[in-house]
């Protein structure tokens, strides 16, 4: 646990007094491990320390896994017997790994912002690759309920998918009338106003 306690966060520490407010529980080593960031686990998560420790000089704190928590009341009790030794720690997100730079915040995360965080976090590999490809095209604030809304399926290019909606479009349309569609056209028309392709994704715009 040497990213947790080191020889001098334990000597800053004993020269900031205990809180009284909170009392760690008996189990704590494991509670820490609980929660605790394994860099191979592809979490979210955010190293936590205070200012007032930063300022004295001391990083001591904890790279955290937002995952393991239930909630954001859940997190922020964690914080602050973490940071026991202060009365009222302002905390100092240092780092982060493994979601959105728009929703980091070296300051704060509101319970907001977490919840989203913590929806990325648990999300498996298909939906966290799918949602990042949507944001990447049409910005942050959406959920993965919004996004498997407008989602299409994954397409080799957009033509192949222009094809299949004209598949299912119009399925009785006789072979030899369908030479003469500009598919091409039809391809540039539904991406230019519809739809939008991104790394094999099709999403509807509306």
């Amino acid at each position: 646990m040497e990213n947790l306690i080191s020889q001098n966060s334990k000597q800053v520490m004993n020269s900031f007094g205990n809180s009284q407010e909170r009392v760690r529980p008996e189990n704590w080593v494991e509670v820490v491990t609980e929660h605790e960031y394994d860099y191979t686990s592809g979490n979210s998560a955010v190293y936590v320390g205070t200012y007032y420790k930063y300022n004295c000089g001391s990083l001591y704190g904890m790279w955290v896994d937002l995952t393991s928590f239930l909630d954001y009341d859940d997190f922020m009790e964690f914080c602050h017997l973490l940071h026991i030794d202060e009365e009222d720690p302002e905390f100092m997100y240092q780092d982060y790994e493994n979601f959105s730079s728009e929703w980091y915040s070296e300051s704060c995360f509101n319970e907001v912002t977490f919840d989203k965080i913590l929806e990325y976090g648990n999300m498996d590999e298909e939906d966290r690759n799918m949602f990042d490809a949507f944001t990447d095209n049409y910005g942050e604030g959406y959920t993965i309920e919004d996004v498997r809304e407008r989602f299409k399926g994954k397409w080799d290019s957009e033509e192949e998918f222009a094809e299949q909606l004209l598949d299912d479009c119009y399925p009785d349309i006789p072979e030899f009338a369908r030479r003469y569609f500009d598919i091409e056209r039809f391809t540039r028309d539904l991406f230019a106003y519809d739809y939008t392709f991104c790394d094999g994704y099709v999403f509807s715009d509306y």
